[in-house]
């Protein structure tokens, strides 16, 4: 098997959006002065499983009518149990992908897309030349093999393309799955399983007169994130889920471009969460909502065993407040007041900048679900009475802290200051480039650093927009030491802080506008690049992202 990985960066030549016609057409890189190396499979490596993964144009019936275009990924297991993956057949969404802890996977990425792609493998500890960085991106008709051991413990993990510049045109079209990972503790809990164990993948998009993916690459657009206008769920619209009256684990998984979700039962009831994006937390939690950013996973607990058959429960997105300026609402969610006194985005009524409409003449599409505003998610039908075990353990897994003082840099941690200025996404006032590795970003191998990820607590504004970023770091996940925030946000914060859940491991962090949040992270086993960047993916693909070199 020929595996072609690019060595040196690359230069973007040109792409057009996705239309109103719906066309998908991506880019195409420059191959001059390039050189590849060619890998076959490790002779030494021995899978347990081993999966063909195949990226394609396709189309599929989403809305009713005329079918979808998009970018399909299909596999096959070719070495191992055949539940390793599901194809998701019938929904845009790539297949879902399941594991076991300490089996040795390879898997085999073949590219028939008319454009260079790459897969990364969000959460997962693997080796650096696995992981997806976009140096690694391969051309149509190429393949890149992926060896390596699942070293995490049981969770909901997610994985998709990590193409530079592209990511969010990509992952929009498709190129985005579920990946789970259980173990020998996790199945000695005996939590909820089989049909009771539901994978709930959220994403927004919008659709043309003709039933085709619309995306707009309007500056402004890429400046807060795309909205889409209809949610769906696991690939479908209005999406209803039938449960019998039993106790179910929910795996919430948020597949958005850059859409925030403030997550709640419309009857009040907690939700109570289990776990987080690096698996069970030590114990239950209960919270009156749950924020989820871009890449973030959470794992709800829901006992439906005392609802009456036929009764309905709605899972909603609750208005929150995303601000810029120092505390004035930026996208007009919730009735919040934007740039010049008005809700900047529009959205329930609001007007734009300078009182108008913010580009005039339709010139910017304009989501009819503005960031923040309430609105469903799925609905809940309880169809069937069945009697079962509903008792939910009061101890989960056990998590060892990590401790401040173990840090290689406790005395001096690594501050990323986050900013949007001069149209642009920086990390410490740096857009990303393949080469560029600063010396803060060099880290010792086998170390745990000290990391704060500060979006204006210090004061300073850093640009035009504050606004909230997810921010996601490769490789092995890290434990949030701590948040603060300036009192300048307060009122802001007061709408999301409690949906917050800051135990357990986590790789993808929500840091609000004024705040800073400070967390431990490994460096163990691996050396090579790891990157971290906005998982909002449109300012990841404006140059919001980094690496760190471990050496």
């Amino acid at each position: 098997m020929k595996t072609s990985i690019n060595l040196q960066r690359r230069k973007l030549l040109k792409y057009t959006a996705i239309g109103i016609a719906g066309a998908i057409t991506y880019p195409s890189w420059v191959k001059a002065g390039e050189f590849a190396r060619t890998n076959a499979a490790s002779a030494d490596f021995m899978p347990d499983v081993e999966i063909d993964l195949t990226m394609s144009p396709a189309e599929v019936a989403i809305l009713s009518g005329k079918k979808t275009r998009i970018w399909k990924i299909t596999g096959k297991v070719l070495k191992g149990p055949s539940d390793a993956l599901d194809n998701n057949e019938g929904t845009y969404l790539a297949p879902s992908l399941h594991f076991k802890k300490g089996q040795k996977v390879r898997m085999i990425l073949n590219n028939n897309l008319p454009a260079q792609s790459i897969l990364h493998w969000h959460g997962l500890h693997v080796p650096a030349n696995m992981d997806g960085n976009p140096m690694y991106a391969i051309n149509q008709g190429e393949a890149y093999v992926y060896e390596f051991e699942i070293l995490n413990r049981a969770g909901t993990y997610f994985y998709h393309s990590h193409t530079h510049s592209v990511t969010a045109r990509q992952v929009y079209s498709g190129l985005a799955g579920l990946l789970t990972v259980t173990d020998d503790q996790e199945q000695a809990l005996n939590l909820p399983n089989e049909n009771l164990d539901v994978p709930l993948v959220i994403q927004d998009r919008s659709f043309d007169g003709e039933n085709q993916l619309v995306y707009s690459a309007h500056m402004m657009q890429r400046m807060q994130g795309f909205l889409g206008d209809q949610i769906l769920v696991n690939g479908r619209p209005d999406f209803v889920l039938p449960v019998a009256t039993r106790a179910y684990r929910l795996r919430l998984v948020n597949g958005s471009n850059s859409r925030i979700y403030k997550l709640a039962w419309d009857d009040d009831t907690p939700m109570t969460v289990i776990g987080v994006d690096g698996g069970l937390l030590p114990a239950p939690e209960q919270h009156p909502y749950v924020m989820l950013a871009p890449g973030e996973r959470a794992e709800v607990w829901t006992d439906f065993s005392g609802r009456a058959l036929g009764s309905e429960l709605n899972l909603r997105s609750l208005s929150f407040d995303a601000t810029t300026h120092g505390g004035m609402g930026m996208m007009g969610g919730g009735g919040h007041r934007g740039m010049m006194g008005r809700g900047m985005m529009g959205g329930g009524g609001h007007r734009g900048m300078m009182g108008g409409g913010m580009m005039g003449g339709g010139m910017m599409a304009v989501s009819t679900l503005p960031l923040g505003s309430d609105y469903p998610i799925l609905k809940v039908r309880v169809a069937k009475k069945e009697q079962g075990e509903n008792s939910l353990p009061k101890s989960l897994t056990p998590i060892a802290a990590l401790q401040v003082k173990n840090a290689a840099n406790a005395a001096n941690p690594k501050t990323i200051t986050l900013s949007m200025e001069h149209m642009s996404a920086l990390l410490n006032g740096r857009a990303y480039e393949m080469d560029d590795v600063q010396p803060y970003e060099m880290i010792p191998v086998n170390s745990l650093q000290l990391i704060e990820f500060d979006n204006g607590f210090d004061g300073n504004m850093h640009g035009m927009m504050n606004m909230p970023h997810p921010m996601h770091i490769h490789g092995e996940q890290f434990q949030i030491v701590k948040r603060e925030m300036s009192s300048r946000f307060s009122e802001t914060y007061s709408t999301v802080s409690a949906g917050f859940i800051d135990s357990g491991w986590k790789d993808t962090v929500l840091v609000m506008p004024g705040e800073k949040v400070t967390l431990l992270k490994p460096f163990n086993d691996f050396k090579g690049r790891y990157m971290y960047h906005c998982h909002n993916l449109e300012h990841e693909d404006m140059g919001m992202m980094r690496d760190f070199l471990i050496k």
